[in-house]
């Protein structure tokens, strides 16, 4: 019996590669060895066949990958893959784009690997590729790839090379092309913003906040910024402090939003309302935003990237009319699925302001995954990430497997 060319060591992107490639054979023998017969690259993927919540329906699929490469196809090695609440909410069967469940992996059941952005080093190149080479660093152009596992194959064609990662750390690669690109986008894409303009944001402490305050004072753009209240007053003060040091120009809990006669203090902030509060970035959704578009200035513009209340979006009418202020959306999937090349050129931007010490990483909890992490550490990391207050986004990072 001889055995296939590659085995199934894929993702919904490897929907690409000629179906002869697959033939009957699924998957050798699981192994507790990272290199196996043959020259076979061992590999683990986490992987669900059917939605739910993380803790009940993930699980860790070990599978192994040929060395006979086609032509444009490059193995990688993960080096670390965050925690998105994206990712979560796809396992949970919740979020618009759901990557098709597929055979490859020679799973029992149909299955997709979770998670959509990471770091990953080339350990082999086909043949046909001239421009990747064996240990360039590069992130998937696509979201959907399927990024939680110890190694892969992917198209040239699907991925994004680092120009250079001097300077960078894995998990600063692998946590760029979500939050830092939503914020880029949101700051550049709806309206002009000049120096001394201002924004308002609420989530100011999550990844897309974070780096909205980082690229605004780069730009000489000025914020408000609303966080939750903390449990303990020293508690919100420390995060108050923590973002001020990132650039920000005001820091605000959502009760103090709330306040009657908080849109006073946001034109003394603006000099009696002569400089504008032109975008307001909006992640939560419900009554706090609707306070929150109170704030913008004449013919402002709030762009709806989340809903965490899961409370529907209340729009003034007299916004509407007399304010004549936008609404728009924003989903980075689908402004990354349709701008490859401007998604290159966002995180290289972003990346260079990263390694010149402009741009500050977001707090991490680092979840170590060697070849003998067992599948329930793994879940349980998981499934932590759906607790409330945080240390950091939880962060995948891959030993030497």
């Amino acid at each position: 019996m001889s055995l296939p060319q590659t085995l199934r060591a894929g993702s919904s992107s490897l929907s690409a590669l000629p179906r002869a490639m697959f033939p009957k054979y699924t998957s050798l023998t699981c192994r507790r060895y990272k290199s196996g017969p043959y020259g076979y690259t061992q590999a683990k993927a986490f992987v669900y066949s059917k939605y739910g919540e993380p803790s009940d329906v993930l699980s860790l699929h070990t599978h192994s990958i040929s060395p006979s490469l086609p032509s444009s196809t490059l193995l990688l090695r993960t080096l670390a893959t965050p925690i998105n609440p994206a990712d979560i909410n796809q396992i949970q069967g919740v979020y618009p784009s759901k990557p098709p469940f597929t055979s490859l992996l020679g799973t029992q059941q149909p299955s997709a690997v979770a998670g959509n952005e990471g770091c990953f080093e080339i350990s082999s190149v086909g043949s046909g590729i001239k421009s990747l080479s064996k240990g360039d660093w590069v992130i998937m152009k696509n979201t959907g790839f399927g990024t939680w596992r110890t190694h892969t194959l992917a198209e040239d064609s699907n991925v994004l090379k680092i120009e250079n990662k001097d300077g960078l750390t894995p998990i600063q690669v692998g946590t760029v092309s979500v939050n830092p690109c939503t914020a880029y986008r949101m700051l550049k894409d709806f309206e002009d913003l000049k120096e001394g303009d201002w924004f308002i944001q609420n989530g100011a402490n999550s990844g897309v906040g974070r780096a909205a305050i980082q690229l605004g004072r780069e730009w000489g753009v000025k914020s408000i910024n609303v966080i939750r209240d903390r449990p303990e007053a020293s508690e919100t003060e420390q995060m108050k402090n923590e973002l001020l040091e990132l650039g920000a120009t005001k820091v605000v809990t959502e009760s103090e939003l709330m306040e009657k006669g908080f849109s006073e203090k946001v034109i003394e902030w603006t000099n009696g309302g002569r400089e504008q509060v032109k975008v307001g970035l909006n992640c939560v959704g419900g009554k706090p935003t609707s306070a929150l578009v109170k704030c913008l200035s004449q013919s402002g513009h709030l762009v709806t990237y989340g809903g965490m209340s899961k409370q529907p979006l209340q729009l003034p009418t007299a916004a509407l009319i007399f304010k004549d202020i936008k609404f728009s959306g924003f989903w980075v999937s689908r402004w990354s699925d349709a701008n490859a090349e401007e998604k290159k050129r966002t995180v290289e931007e972003i990346l260079d302001l990263t390694r010149e010490g402009k741009f500050k990483d977001i707090p991490v909890q680092e979840l170590k995954w060697e070849w003998g992490t067992e599948e329930g550490v793994l879940k349980e990391a998981v499934q932590g990430t759906l607790g409330g207050f945080r240390a950091g986004k939880g962060v995948f990072v891959y030993g030497d497997i």
